[in-house]
């Protein structure tokens, strides 16, 4: 049976059901389907991914202030992402002072956790100020929209900052996304090889919990080499901050995943081949920071 007609009206975003519509909808035969079991172009995000980590390794070695411009510039373009996607949701924050949030990354650089929490109240009140000199309709929504971007994205994002201005900052950075990566990669790969049982099918289909083991197995392994290679730190405690950094990068891709769903959109964007946009990337990274930051500062 084929799936309930929906319009759509000329110059406004597909609604939720149309999509959920279309996605349940199997490719004709003879229509060319996403390479690999896991629905990803794996040469191109592999390629994507090495050529990020050596950038990220540079810049670290070499250019600390380019490392935290660069982190900026990305959180700018993860706040723009994620303003594109709420709009298709009929959610309409305001954009300026969410763009100027971006800057809590060098002011945490610069200030500690103390300039960071200053930092993100006054781009609280920023977004409210901004929206409430619009029109009165659906005004809340709209404001906890753009308070619930500058939490997600600046102020996680600063948090990288706040790692990184530790006097050993360049490991703990190389830590932080290596046990990411390590989640990543090891999910992908058991999940693809193993996976089973279904983590959350209504989220994310392909996500199992043999895959999920892959992911902690393989950060805690990741995590325990880096802590002792990179931060002279005890064995252990890289076993603990891989495996708790793993759980979390898992929660924070199902709730990339989540959001994406209910704005009824399957990429965040397409700046990077094989991956999607930046938050698409970024929605492990971004919840894995606070955990690692936190966890290194008391084990290590």
């Amino acid at each position: 049976m084929s799936p309930e007609p929906t319009t759509q009206e000329p110059g406004r975003p597909t609604s939720r059901r149309a999509y959920r519509a279309r996605a349940a909808v199997r490719p004709p035969a003879g229509e060319k389907r996403p390479p690999g079991r896991a629905g990803r172009n794996l040469p191109a995000a592999t390629a994507v991914g090495l050529g990020l980590i050596a950038l990220i390794v540079v810049l670290l070695l070499f250019s600390p202030a380019a490392f935290v411009a660069l982190v900026t510039l990305v959180a700018v373009i993860g706040v723009w992402e994620l303003d594109h996607a709420l709009r298709q949701g009929r959610i309409t924050p305001p954009l300026p002072p969410m763009l100027l949030a971006a800057g809590l990354v060098p002011l945490a650089y610069l200030t500690g956790p103390d300039g960071l929490a200053l930092g993100f109240a006054a781009a609280a009140c920023l977004v409210l100020l901004w929206r409430s000199v619009g029109p009165p309709e659906d005004a809340v929504r709209d404001i906890a929209g753009g308070v619930f971007v500058v939490a997600y994205v600046p102020v996680l994002a600063a948090v990288a900052a706040l790692m990184f201005a530790e006097p050993d900052g360049a490991g703990r950075i190389l830590t932080f996304v290596l046990v990411t990566v390590a989640s990543d990669t090891g999910g992908y790969a058991v999940g693809v090889l193993k996976g089973r049982t279904p983590m959350a099918p209504s989220l994310s289909p392909k996500k199992s919990w043999e895959g999920f083991a892959g992911s902690v197995g393989t950060s805690a392994v990741v995590g325990m080499l880096a802590v002792v290679l990179l931060l002279d730190g005890p064995w252990w405690a890289g076993l603990v901050v891989g495996a708790v950094a793993a759980s979390f990068a898992t929660v924070g891709d199902l709730a990339e995943s989540s959001i994406k769903r209910d704005l009824g959109i399957k990429d965040m964007g397409h700046l990077l081949p094989g991956h999607g946009g930046i938050m698409d990337r970024l929605d492990s990274l971004l919840v894995t920071a606070p955990v690692c930051w936190a966890l290194l500062r008391v084990l290590v």
